[in-house]
């Protein structure tokens, strides 16, 4: 059987899942600590979105690690499935989020200019957590990818 970058059980699957805990949970840090992040329910929500991918993308790495320690091959088509659906459900919320906060971020920014006169608000920081909420989904859509065609080929 090929293995495959980002592989369940392999060192690049691990570097993958720890980059999208690693970006999700930035993303939530920094939305959580900017000022006026209550104001939009999308804002909430990615918090919400990225809460999730940080848990199933801990719980993943954290199999990897198991998997490297004890030399264990985690190629059974069950185990597959599973990761499978939850990496498509975890990414469907990531990305719902990030591209909602995305679109109330153009609202503030360019349609109501909401930013300029609220300084309440911390819109360089909604940006960033935003940007960095994409980079995790990114990841995530990467892994998910990788284990689909594995989960095919051993079907």
């Amino acid at each position: 059987m090929k293995r495959r970058f980002g592989t369940p059980g392999m060192k690049s699957g691990l570097v993958l899942r720890v980059f999208q805990c690693f970006f999700a949970a930035a993303s939530i840090f920094i939305m959580a600590s900017s000022t006026g992040f209550a104001s939009s329910t999308s804002f909430c929500y990615l918090i919400a979105a990225m809460g999730l991918q940080v848990l199933w993308s801990f719980g993943l790495a954290c199999l990897d690690i198991h998997a490297l320690r004890v030399k264990k091959d985690l190629q059974s088509q069950i185990l597959l499935t599973l990761v499978v659906i939850g990496d498509w459900v975890t990414a469907i919320l990531a990305l719902a989020a990030a591209s909602s906060s995305a679109g109330v971020m153009v609202l503030f920014v360019r349609d109501s200019d909401l930013c300029k006169l609220d300084l309440k608000l911390s819109c360089n920081m909604f940006q960033i957590s935003i940007t960095l909420a994409f980079i995790s989904w990114f990841l995530l859509a990467i892994s998910s990818h990788t284990v689909l065609w594995l989960l095919a080929s051993l079907s």
